[in-house]
């Protein structure tokens, strides 16, 4: 503290001394810094007290920054713009007002507003008020997240709103022990999976395609939507009696079996996880082992799409002893507690 004031008073007597004595005497003091640099070490130990000197006077006089010679100009630029921000921070303190936001109440709202794009900030206010957390509503519209295109809902969401007016079919050849194709025709519904129908001829014509229709569909319990391919089999006969079902007809577009991807997808299923390892023999035998699976898939084979429950929905049960139940002859398993 003592050095400083000293500072200071030669900074005082040097505004009222003579230039050329004011020359004489930094001419001095500069010969004697260069003698004390000779020995100086490379790094300063410097006070808070000199950094808080030296930047004073660059504040005041910026051209004093050319007689510096004890370290870079860069420096004391640099703790000019440290203490620029010390000060600035100090005035932004946080003076009393309102209280801060949780960081639980600000991911609350992000989320909200990411799974609910339709939802403005009024409706996702109601919900934060209904879940006891009391926030404004500007502070809702502050921390939702900004969409960049109008609020729409999901094509996940679309299709779950569509899924139980929705079924598919689809053909799959199986050859059997002598080398003869039959071919299988698998109804599904959409909503949950669920194999609704399963027929097999070695013959198929649009007469017999039309009457799986109305096999599979009870009257009252049609599907609005029926999705197919283009196959020439789905003729006149087959749309009359889509029609008289009251169903609409849905072909997808040539070459793209992507567009009836979930029975395509149980398809793949059968195949891999039941007709690759079971020799087919005739039409009877095809049909027995695709009813077995269609049972053992509705009721016992967990989905990933379905929360990795089955397509009828199978009861958690945590108490009992754990039974399995072999299906397909033991090649697959269901486990379920008995009591």
């Amino acid at each position: 503290m003592l050095d400083w004031l000293q500072s200071l008073a030669h900074l005082i007597d040097g505004f009222t001394q003579p230039r050329a004595v004011l020359i004489a005497e930094n001419t001095a003091l500069r010969q004697q810094l260069i003698i004390l640099r000779r020995r100086a070490p490379k790094h300063l130990v410097l006070t808070c007290t000199d950094r808080l000197l030296l930047t004073a006077l660059y504040r005041l006089f910026p051209k004093v920054l050319n007689h510096i010679h004890i370290l870079h100009p860069e420096t004391v630029i640099r703790w000019h713009r440290m203490g620029f921000k010390a000060l600035w921070r100090w005035k932004s303190r946080a003076r009393g007002g309102r209280p801060r936001i949780s960081k639980e109440t600000r991911n609350l709202i992000r989320e909200m507003s990411i799974a609910n794009q339709l939802w403005g900030a009024p409706r996702i206010h109601g919900e934060i008020l209904l879940l006891g957390i009391d926030v404004s509503q500007s502070t809702v519209a502050k921390y939702m997240v900004k969409h960049r295109r109008p609020p729409s809902q999901s094509w996940k969401t679309f299709l779950d709103n569509h899924a139980r007016d929705i079924a598919a079919c689809d053909f799959l050849v199986v050859p059997t022990i002598g080398f003869k194709m039959l071919y299988a025709f698998v109804v599904l519904a959409h909503d949950r999976r669920k194999i609704l129908h399963v027929a097999v001829t070695d013959h198929p014509t649009t007469q017999w395609t039309a009457q799986q229709l109305v096999e599979a569909f009870s009257w009252g319990e049609a599907p609005k939507h029926l999705i197919r391919d283009n196959d020439s089999i789905y003729g006149a006969v087959y749309k009359a009696k889509l029609r008289a079902l009251g169903i609409r007809d849905g072909p997808t577009a040539l070459r793209s079996p992507w567009q009836n991807a979930y029975v395509e997808r149980v398809i793949g299923s059968v195949r891999r996880e039941c007709l690759d390892h079971v020799i087919v023999l005739n039409a009877a035998h095809l049909h027995r082992v695709l009813k077995a699976y269609a049972q053992y898939y509705n009721s016992a084979r967990t989905h990933l799409s379905l929360e990795k429950n089955a397509p009828v929905p199978r009861l958690i049960s945590a108490s009992g002893t754990i039974k399995s139940t072999p299906h397909l002859g033991g090649m697959h398993h269901e486990y379920a507690r008995i009591e």
